[in-house]
């Protein structure tokens, strides 16, 4: 839904990114790749840093927050399998690049960020870009938001020590959730899948992520 218009060498990177990034290291979902070819990721990186956008690293964001790199925001996408009717809850907006996606890809998105700056940022662009099947709230997202659960997927894009009890309460019964799961320096991100009440837990790939935050919850940093 981007509004923006961009110079074709910005449009090349962004081409080469699929291609060089994301093809050939095993995204074949032609829904994600073509989200990630029509949203400016430049628009939520901070303007020093442009340049950067769409190099294989993660890019810093004020209050010690990042953006994936795009293969590790691509390898989420694809093995939460978004389907076009769905709701998605996403745990930390940040800097909302990963917000456009999922609004590209799901029906409505519901996104915590617990930093009101980022909230308000991520929110600015993604009005500015013309998305409107979306809402960002700020708070505390261990907690998730109750209020408009199930969701059909929920994507957590900070590490926890352990799944936190309340998303996988919120996920729908064959719902899939996306999440970094452990230490600093040891962590997996895991695809949680919700069978019978029970958690399907699949590894995917090692990561590394800012540390999920908790406001009342001891056991999360």
């Amino acid at each position: 839904m981007s509004l923006v218009s961009e110079p074709d060498y910005v449009l090349n990177q962004r081409r080469r990114m699929i291609d060089d990034q994301l093809r050939s290291r095993g995204i074949r979902d032609e829904r994600i790749l073509s989200a990630m070819a029509h949203v400016p990721r430049t628009e939520f990186v901070p303007p020093g840093l442009r340049d950067q956008a769409y190099e294989d690293h993660p890019i810093p964001l004020p209050k010690g927050q990042t953006i994936s790199q795009p293969f590790i925001v691509a390898l989420m996408l694809q093995a939460i399998a978004p389907q076009p009717s769905e709701v998605v809850l996403e745990i930390g907006t940040g800097s909302g690049y990963l917000t456009a996606l999922l609004a590209e890809l799901f029906n409505r998105v519901y996104s915590i960020e617990r930093h009101l700056e980022l909230a308000a940022s991520a929110e600015h662009i993604l009005v500015q870009l013309g998305y409107t099947n979306f809402e960002i709230i700020s708070g505390d997202g261990t907690h998730g938001l109750p209020a408009h659960a199930p969701y059909d997927a929920i994507m957590v894009s900070a590490a926890a020590p352990q799944i936190p009890p309340a998303l996988f309460v919120q996920l729908r019964e064959g719902g899939r959730m996306i999440i970094p799961v452990g230490p600093s320096q040891a962590q997996q991100l895991q695809r949680v899948e919700k069978k019978e009440g029970l958690r399907l837990v699949e590894s995917l790939e090692g990561c590394r992520f800012v540390p999920l935050v908790s406001d009342s919850e001891p056991g999360l940093i």
